[in-house]
């Protein structure tokens, strides 16, 4: 089973620096666009079927990299976004930031002392679904000659990819950075044991700026 791991492109809350989370904001034209460049550079890849998170901006990223091609794609909600309850909605970084945005970014800088909102999800909680996601896929006998689209988001991905690398640690969850909008990682997945092949590739031409908090 080989599954290629890809991240939402762009919408307009990645670029005014506001917290989404669970909030359904769909892909911005630069992110249609990045999206776009990442199915040409996939073309001659081969795919079987699909998964992607339910919210909007991961669902056209698949979407867009599927198109012309009759392959199924699953809605499945263990690979949406960590909910950031009452921070959603905040400018994080830029001049416009909110009063609340230095406790909401040790989310990225300290994630050690990162204190979700009673209304949010933890980062084991994230852990354990896309945990879940993970082992019931690698253990289908059905798709373990498959080539899959895993259509996510930057702290779900992160998630993923932290537990195929045996790291379970909160305090160092970004020790890899977030991953680029649109950005690839190609898994194998052989006898139930997940193994990295190829991270963050990227098919696109432009250079996308990585989150700042500051």
């Amino acid at each position: 089973m080989i599954l290629y791991i890809v991240r939402h492109g762009e919408t307009d809350w990645n670029k005014m620096h506001k917290v989404q989370g669970r909030t359904d904001i769909p892909l911005n034209d630069y992110g249609r666009r990045l999206a776009e460049e990442t199915a040409e550079g996939m073309r001659e890849i081969p795919i079987d079927l699909g998964f992607t998170s339910p919210l909007l901006r991961a669902k056209e990223t698949a979407q867009i990299i599927l198109e012309g091609r009759d392959i199924p794609l699953y809605d499945e909600e263990r690979i949406q976004e960590i909910s950031f309850g009452r921070y959603e909605g905040l400018y994080c970084g830029g001049e416009n930031r909110d009063p609340d945005s230095e406790a909401f970014n040790r989310f990225f800088n300290d994630t050690g002392n990162y204190i979700p909102p009673e209304d949010a999800e933890t980062i084991p909680q994230l852990y354990e679904r896309t945990g879940s996601f993970l082992r019931e896929i690698s253990a289908r006998a059905d798709l373990a000659d498959k080539n899959i689209l895993v259509s996510t988001h930057g702290a779900a991905m992160t998630s993923l990819l932290n537990r195929i690398r045996g790291n379970l640690s909160v305090e160092h969850f970004w020790k890899d950075e977030v991953p680029p909008n649109c950005s690839v990682t190609m898994v194998e997945i052989k006898d139930g044991k997940a193994q990295i092949l190829k991270e963050g590739m990227i098919f696109y031409k432009e250079k996308v700026k990585k989150w700042k908090t500051v």
